[in-house]
C-alpha cells in the first residue's frame, strides 16, 4: 500500500522521499516526553554531521508550546555552539579519522577549500555567517579545527552569535505567526521538501560565491 501511494507522486519528488522520513522522524520527537533533550542533541548534531537543522524540530516544539519558544531557542543555541566545538574538535584531533569522511559524504571539497580561504580574511565574520545562514555551518567548524583559528574568539564567538540571532528570530516568528505558517507547511510539504534539499545542496555551492 505505502509503495503504491509512493509510486503515485509525480517523479520528480520520489527522490527527496528519505529526507521526508528524517524531517518526520525529527519533527515526531515534539510530541514525546524528550522534545528538548532531542532538540539540544540535533542542534549539536548537525553542527558536524547531522544533516536536517534544528530549526524544525524549534519550530515544532514552539508551535505546540508558544511561551516556551524562547526557552527552545536557548537550549538549540547552546546545543548548536557546543557542537560547533565538538566539530572544532574533530578538525583539529580527528581529521583523517572523522572530518574528512564527513567532508567526503557530503562532497564539500571545493566548499572546504573556500573556508579555507574565509579563514584567512575573516574567520570571526565567516563563521558568524554560517552560523547565521543556511550555508552548511559543519563545514566551518571542521574546517575552523583544521585551519586552527581562535577558538574563543572566532568559533565560539562567532557562533554563539550567529546561532542565537538565527534561533530567537525562527522562535519569535513562529510564536507570532506559527498557526497560518503550520498551514502552509503542512499542505505543501512536498514542495517544500524540494526547496528545503536545493537549499541544503545550495549551501554548499554558495559558500564558493559567498566567499
Amino acid at each position: 500500500m505505502e509503495t503504491a501511494k509512493q509510486n503515485s507522486k509525480p517523479w520528480i519528488l520520489r527522490p527527496f522521499s528519505w529526507i521526508k522520513k528524517l524531517y518526520h522522524w525529527v519533527l515526531h520527537w515534539a510530541e514525546t516526553p524528550y522534545g528538548v533533550p532531542a532538540l539540544f542533541v540535533l542542534a549539536f548534531a548537525e553542527s558536524s554531521f547531522f544533516p536536517i537543522p534544528p530549526d524544525v524540530l524549534l519550530i515544532a516544539l514552539t508551535l505546540s508550546i508558544p511561551k516556551k519558544g524562547f526557552y527552545y531557542a536557548t537550549i538549540c543555541s547552546i546545543g548548536s555552539v557546543l557542537g560547533g566545538m565538538a566539530g572544532y574538535a574533530i578538525g583539529f584531533y580527528f581529521w583523517e579519522a572523522i572530518g574528512q569522511p564527513i567532508i567526503n559524504f557530503y562532497h564539500a571539497h571545493e566548499a572546504y577549500a573556500a573556508v579555507q580561504k574565509a579563514y584567512q580574511d575573516n574567520a570571526f565574520f565567516a563563521v558568524f555567517t554560517a552560523a547565521f545562514t543556511p550555508i552548511p555551518y559543519k563545514v566551518f567548524t571542521i574546517a575552523g579545527g583544521i585551519c586552527q583559528i581562535r577558538l574563543w574568539e572566532d568559533l565560539v564567538l562567532g557562533s554563539l552569535l550567529g546561532r542565537s540571532l538565527r534561533f530567537f528570530m525562527v522562535a519569535a516568528l513562529f510564536f507570532f505567526f506559527g498557526p497560518p505558517i503550520k498551514k502552509f507547511i503542512d499542505r505543501y510539504f512536498e514542495l517544500l521538501t524540494i526547496v528545503f534539499t536545493v537549499l541544503l545542496v545550495g549551501g554548499f555551492l554558495a559558500i564558493k560565491y559567498v566567499f
